[in-house]
């Protein structure tokens, strides 16, 4: 799953490289400790009670393993007028202990009857049982009662006629609607089943060790089609113009992995390698969208099939754009859904980082093919089984797929150095091969993987490789084949990341260890007990000022102490920073760093110095290095040309000028805004507005023009809004280049005429890219009732879709015209929010956050604490309330501690 990472909308810097889905607090039962059928009857007001009145025959959270499925034959029959949909299923089950009730989950379904059949009932033909039903809704569960004691041992096949409506959100079985260019509105019907919501669409075993095999039926009219997991077998011609459509029986999956779609939708089809037929499905008017996620989506199929040594296990693969979508995408097997951002790339509109982002979630998704489909996380407290090695294996696919937009690293990276990417390899492919249409946890992944790296493989530094890079009289360091566990327990089970402290005395190295902590020092009170318990297993990489040598060693204590071969001006930990830490060089080591990169930056790895300027501004906030330090850091990159560099420490750098420029802290903002224009100018006036060179030359353009616009730099302001004109003289026809477009549209969005023009266009515009940069430079006009009228027309759902709502609100509330504006909206309609979204949602936790969390004074977190102490009186509480707290304070502090330096430091640079 791809969050806006559920999949990333916005970035953000989660442990094992992978956008979090932020799930109940679900506890996880014991097998052996869940109550039996006898103890209900010895007891039956130890249990709940159903909404009849009579007791519930259970209370646990987690389903029984009593009765698992093995299949569903399943019929439905959407209606898009009526908007509600009649179903009806066949489970076949198999009674692993004598059981007197089945329980299944369900949710907001009307069940109208449960019919009970016997293998003897099939063989012959004969009626089956009725069922009585009880529910029990706190759980989502219902119970069937059957009349006589199922047998262990045996099948039995439950029949279940239900209906619902289909749902008005982003879960379940729900309505999406979208509008043709003529302006009319037309509806399609679509599944978005995960964690826990194919229970909305179908009476099931919602967790995902009940896997089973799902054969489908789908009822349509003729003017629309429908899709599943799997191809269609047949079609058969109903009485009244109806079309029903039969798919073939699935492989064995969860239930959370089902999905079907009733639309009107046009595809793109090619074919792989291997055979595969791929289809890329979107409305009518925007097919001419899906030509680029067709060539990707093969090119990666055929590498992820070599590379896992695996062929894709079903017949067809098909990838569809969803007009109202909460995620960014969802990896339901042969029939990915995402939201239209993610898939479509539109080459009038469409920037490179446009085109980066739909590279990256179509690799994630097609990674989840493998990892989360053919092997699921056993319960979702491993979910990071499926989404950290998605993640993982999104950033290697587009690295060796598509070279020129290579990012990131991450906890699984650091792995990979440990074992080697051969060892790696073999480890994933016998991993997949062993748990193949079955569940995994994590013990069974840390096993696969030290069995592709036995005692002999390792070094005596602790890094494993292949036999051909060692001898057979290697010396083992971390011992038997529990070490890939050992190791990675200590990263899977404690929260947070490790600090590496490197003290350089002579020829020695002191290393310590301890847990990097954001807004609480070493001087506070509750700095040691946030460090107790934590240790990590962490293999380090360094290099030195005397050689090109890379060297390891893995630190599993608190200190440790390592000898310098040679003598060294200069020590650099976490080589092209694949590890997953921060370090700190005490004494002169920063210093000794900084004069390395005034007087030849090119001796130290690209990668190295984009990883110098981000734990050196982390360190800032760990209370560990010195603001002005920092900054000193930054100061060669006058000289830089690697792009990745750059745009490190310009996000740095403006993120300082826009939390002054929040806090109306002019003085400073004014000489942000003057040492940012004078330190950038030579690489701002060297930028042309075109669409030419590589895809990082391309994101520091728009980077570097987008500031220096925000910022009023003359010639950037000119020449955009002399783009921004023709464009308005050619009544929106005239096309601007991609990579400036934000730009272009931002300037132009700050007078009257043009921010009419933009939203006329945000309404007529079929291209997601184009309305995504619209709705952007809308946010950033200083008109508070535009800003306004942005709102209302969200929360109306129409013009704005529902679904881009949370992501508006947060872009309002980062124009300083636009943040308490947004902040009281939020405080003033949030019955209204809860309306549109659950709660618990990722919409509701990015407004939340979104509209908080650059707060930085002490008067503006007592108000956001009043209000979530009222929602928690009215019975309404989230964990991100006491994020964004803790957010908000860390930002106090951040300034209490840093504001008079960067004052200081500024006033003697300009």
């Amino acid at each position: 799953m791809a969050n806006a990472c559920r999949k990333q909308i916005f970035n953000s810097f989660i442990g094992f490289c992978f956008s979090a889905i932020i799930l109940p607090q679900i506890g996880i039962c014991s097998r052996f400790s869940m109550p039996s059928s006898d103890q209900f009857d010895k007891d039956p007001t130890a249990f709940p009670i159903a909404t009849n009145g009579e007791p519930f025959p259970w209370r646990e959270l987690r389903l029984p393993s009593m009765v698992i499925p093995l299949h569903y034959d399943l019929f439905v029959h959407p209606n898009l007028t009526s908007l509600d949909f009649v179903a009806s299923e066949t489970i076949e089950v198999f009674v692993r202990d004598a059981a007197q009730f089945i329980i299944l989950h369900s949710k907001d379904l009307e069940i109208t009857n449960v019919t009970l059949h016997s293998e003897e009932d099939v063989r012959y033909g004969t009626p089956g049982k009725k069922l009585n039903v009880l529910s029990y809704p706190a759980h989502e569960q219902i119970a069937l009662l059957v009349p006589e004691t199922l047998r262990a041992d045996l099948r039995y096949h439950v029949a279940i006629d239900f209906r619902a409506k289909l749902a008005d959100g982003f879960e379940g079985f729900y309505k999406s609607t979208y509008r043709t260019l003529a302006g009319e509105t037309r509806t399609i019907a679509v599944t978005d089943f995960e964690p826990t919501e194919a229970r909305m669409a179908f009476p099931c075993f919602d967790e995902p060790l009940f896997k089973a095999n799902f054969s489908i039926t789908i009822r349509r009219e003729s003017k629309h089609i429908a899709l599943s997991n799997m191809p269609k077998v047949k079609t058969i011609e109903l009485e009244g113009g109806l079309l029903e459509d039969h798919f073939e029986t699935t492989v064995t999956m969860s239930t959370y992995l089902v999905a079907y779609i009733v639309c009107d939708f046009k595809s793109v089809s090619g074919t792989s390698s291997s055979g595969v037929k791929v289809s890329i499905y979107a409305s009518p008017d925007k097919w001419s969208q899906t030509h680029y996620a067709l060539e990707a989506s093969l090119k990666l199929l055929d590498f992820y099939e070599n590379y896992f040594d695996i062929n894709y296990p079903l017949p067809k693969l098909d990838l569809i754009a969803i007009p109202d979508f909460a995620s960014g995408a969802m990896e339901n097997w042969g029939l990915i859904t995402y939201r239209e951002t993610s898939l479509l790339f539109d080459p009038k509109t469409s920037s490179a980082s446009d085109k980066m982002w739909v590279t990256r979630v179509i690799a994630h998704e097609l990674a989840h093919q493998w990892f989360g489909n053919l092997v699921t996380m056993e319960w979702w407290n491993d979910i990071w089984l499926n989404e950290g090695f998605a993640t993982y294996m999104e950033l290697v696919s587009v690295n060796a797929t598509y070279p020129e937009l290579q990012f990131g690293a991450c906890i699984l990276n650091m792995l990979k150095g440990f074992l080697s990417e051969e060892k790696f390899q073999e480890g994933i492919i016998h991993y997949l091969k062993k748990f193949s249409f079955r569940n995994a946890k994590n013990d069974d992944l840390w096993s696969s993987l030290s069995k592709s790296c036995l005692e002999g493989d390792f070094t005596s530094s602790g890094f494993c490789y292949s036999d051909s890079k060692t001898t057979s009289s290697t010396l083992t360091f971390l011992g038997e084949n529990v070490q890939v566990k050992e190791m990675m327990t200590t990263w899977t089970l404690q929260k947070g990341i490790p600090l590496v402290l490197v003290n350089q005395e002579g020829g020695l190295l002191r290393l310590r260890q301890e847990r990097f902590l954001k807004g609480v020092f070493k001087e506070d009170p509750e700095w040691r007990p946030l460090q107790e318990r934590y240790l990590w297993h962490i293999p380090l990489t360094y290099s030195t000022s005397s050689s090109n040598v890379i060297h390891r060693h893995v630190l599993k204590s608190k200190t440790d102490t390592l000898y310098l071969p040679e003598k060294t001006s200069w020590v650099k930990f976490n080589v092209d920073a694949n590890g997953y830490y921060i370090v700190h060089y005490e004494g002169h080591g920063w210093d000794q760093l900084i004069t390395q990169l005034n007087q030849n930056h090119t001796l130290l790895r690209p990668k190295d110095r984009v990883g110098l300027i981000h734990d050196a501004f982390q360190l800032v906030s760990a209370g560990r290095l010195t603001l002005d330090k920092a900054l000193d850091l930054t100061h060669y990159l006058q000289r830089e040309t690697n792009v990745l560099a750059l745009l490190k420490g310009l996000e740095y750098l403006e993120l300082f000028y826009h939390m002054m420029d929040r806090r109306n802290i002019s003085d400073v903002t004014e000489s942000l805004k003057r040492y940012l224009l004078r330190y950038f100018k030579p690489v701002i006036d060297g930028q042309s507005w075109s669409d030419e060179g590589s895809v990082c030359d391309r994101m520091l353009r728009a980077a570097l023009l987008r500031l220096a616009c925000h910022l009023n730099h003359a010639p950037c302001v000119r020449k955009a809004a002399e783009l921004f004109s023709q464009w308005m003289e050619s009544s929106g026809k005239l096309n601007i280049p991609t990579d400036v477009l934000k730009t272009v549209y931002s300037v132009g969005a700050q007078t009257t005429a043009g921010w009419n023009s933009l939203l006329k266009q945000y309404e007529l515009s079929v291209s997601g890219a184009e309305k995504n940069k619209i709705l952007y430079a809308l946010s950033t006009n200083k008109h508070q009732e535009n800003l306004m009228k942005l709102i209302e027309l969200g929360m109306e759902g129409k013009v704005i879709k529902t679904q881009d709502l949370a992501s508006l609100l947060h872009a309002i509330a980062r124009n300083p015209k636009g943040q308490q504006l947004a902040w009281n909206f939020v405080k003033e309609n949030w019955i209204h929010l809860l309306k549109k979204f659950d709660l618990a949602s990722f919409d509701m936790r990015m407004i939340i956050a979104g509209t908080t969390s650059h707060f930085s004074s002490k008067d503006e977190l007592q108000e956001v604490k009043l209000f979530f102490e009222s929602l928690k009186a009215q019975g309404s509480h989230l964990d991100i309330f006491q994020v964004v707290l803790e957010t908000i304070s860390k930002n106090i502090i951040w300034l209490e501690k840093n504001l008079p330096t960067l004052r200081t430091w500024l006033l003697v640079k300009i």
